[in-house]
């Protein structure tokens, strides 16, 4: 393979990003400018490899231009290169294409944790997230408008068109598993579907009430991965079965789930106390394995792929508008900037694993992505026989400033809900009167609560329709058989005459559907599901 030309210039040498080139090395670059077709067939000035770091470096460097990023790539160098205009520098941009950016996303995606990592598994579950941001700024440009339409808010449409990402992150590291992203007119919803495949056996999902459509849920429990998901509040599933720890089974379409409704309030040091309803339909029937208390505390893990936005958004991006001005730039550099953001998060958690017992959420992003950048300046650690630190090998000089700077272990702590834009619903949502700034949680209090309790669960439960009402009085005779007359008085029917009857044949009309199970004469129980979730050791 040519590495230089005569004349002394090297035009492969600003071929990098300093030590994350050990990441994404020549080879793999190479071999994916092969597979896409986007190799040059002639040496030029500036190769395509070296198109590929280049682009990936806009990513590092996204508060600099072009020219100021070519420059900072070849800093470090102590041989001569091409000096390219910003003209040439835009034309590699077009010749190497989308494709290449794409292959090394997904050749870099995935779970990055080992199984005995610290906070990146539930038992024998590695726990992931699906998530929406769509709060990427793309440029003010017909072409862009054009591809992701006008965003309205209540004070007209939005200054920029706005580019939807969904993920699939892997909660204890927040390193990406899958990505897609294109005009927030799809939905979150749909932009999931698309992710599912990336789901194994071996991983439990969180996610927040957007994701509990019927036909997602049905999706995700066909790749075999669990699922903890929070149920809308217009969503009451029928108790098919009470649990000993309040919860209880119930059925969707054809999946048996268990639901879980609890009061979680948290107590702070100012003495405040907030708090709301949280009702999680999830897979993991079996009550003695996994208690309702742990899953409701598990289910905050969801919140780690904010972190990751706020990494990618505010962080890797400063909160700037994106560079291109057509969907085609657009996406070259969205799979640019996942790429370079996965890069950073597996050198991160090699980093953390060298230290035992360390939770990979101590690593600090922004001290890996400064080191990254002082790294593309000096060249340093480019090649794999770059001289390394004395007792870092393992972990580099990203992994080393890393671990230099942990931060502390994670404060119990909440805030109010800010958006920072003056035409968004969220700009002053502070619904509960929560403090403007971070305060202390002293105590977390979890009040599972089943299903027929006074108040107002019971009023919506009352209001749910009839079947539910059954379903909870059959549920709550330890779903012995009841007769229809008894049924009928727990409703508070008449028992005798024409309504008796037409219940009676409405109960025989839910036993032929297969819903309740006829075992004597006008007499019924409920159908329980297939079976309980079968306890899985760690």
């Amino acid at each position: 393979m040519a590495q230089s030309v005569t004349g002394g210039t090297d035009v492969f040498a600003p071929g990098h990003i300093g030590e994350l080139t050990q990441v994404i090395p020549l080879e793999l670059v190479d071999a994916v400018l092969d597979e896409t077709g986007a190799r040059e067939r002639r040496l030029r000035s500036l190769p395509s490899r070296v198109g590929v770091y280049f682009v990936l470096a806009l990513g590092l460097f996204g508060h600099l231009g072009t020219g100021l990023v070519w420059g900072k790539l070849v800093a470090g160098l102590t041989v001569m290169v091409p000096r390219p205009s910003e003209k040439a520098l835009r034309d590699l941009r077009r010749r190497v294409g989308v494709a290449p950016l794409k292959q090394l996303f997904d050749v870099l995606a995935g779970p990055l944790a080992q199984p005995s990592t610290p906070g990146v598994r539930y038992r024998c579950w590695r726990t992931v997230a699906f998530d929406g941001c769509g709060s990427l700024n793309v440029p003010d440009h017909e072409r862009n408008w054009s591809w992701l339409g006008r965003t309205q808010r209540r004070h007209g449409p939005t200054g920029y068109p706005r580019l939807m990402l969904m993920t699939l992150c892997e909660t204890g590291t927040r390193g990406l598993i899958g990505a897609v992203f294109g005009p927030a007119s799809k939905g979150e919803t749909d932009y999931a579907h698309d992710l599912v495949g990336h789901l194994t056996s071996d991983m439990l999902v969180l996610a927040d009430r957007a994701f509990d459509s019927n036909r997602l849920l049905v999706d995700i429990a066909a790749q075999g991965a669990q699922f903890l998901i929070r149920a809308t509040s217009v969503r009451r599933p029928p108790v098919l079965a009470l649990l000993p720890d309040g919860s209880y089974l119930t059925r969707i379409g054809d999946l048996s789930l268990r639901v879980i409704e609890a009061e979680v309030r948290s107590r702070t040091a100012d003495g405040g106390v907030f708090g709301g309803t949280y009702r999680l339909l999830t897979t993991l029937t079996d009550h003695s394995s996994d208690p309702a208390d742990h899953l409701v505390h598990l289910y905050h893990e969801r919140w780690e792929i904010e972190i990751a936005y706020l990494a990618l958004r505010h962080t890797l991006l400063q909160g700037r508008v994106l560079r291109s001005k057509d969907p085609v730039g657009l996406t070259q550099e969205m799979w640019a900037l996942l790429t370079l953001y996965q890069a950073l998060r597996s050198v991160m958690v090699t980093a953390v694993e060298t230290a035992s017992g360390c939770d990979p959420d101590r690593a600090a992003f922004t001290v890996a992505l400064e080191a990254a950048r002082d790294t593309v300046i000096s060249s340093a650690g480019s090649t794999p026989a770059a001289e390394p630190i004395i007792g870092c090998d393992l972990v580099g000089r990203i992994g080393a400033r890393v671990l230099q700077t942990l931060l502390p272990g994670r404060r119990m702590r909440l805030s109010t809900r800010i958006v920072k834009c003056g035409t968004s619903r969220y700009n002053n949502w502070n619904r509960d009167g929560r403090s403007r700034g971070s305060t202390s949680i002293t105590t977390i209090e979890i009040s599972v609560r089943p299903p027929g309790l006074t108040g107002t669960h019971a009023r919506h439960r009352a209001d749910s329709g009839r079947w539910d009402r059954v379903c909870q009085i059959l549920a709550m005779n330890s779903n012995e058989s009841m007769h229809a007359r008894e049924i009928a008085q727990r409703l508070g029917l008449t028992v005798t005459g024409r309504i008796l009857s037409g219940f009676n044949a409405q109960l025989c009309y839910w036993a032929r559907n297969g819903r309740l199970i006829r075992t004597a004469p006008s007499t019924y129980k409920i159908t329980f599901p297939d079976g309980l979730t079968p306890p899985t050791r760690p």
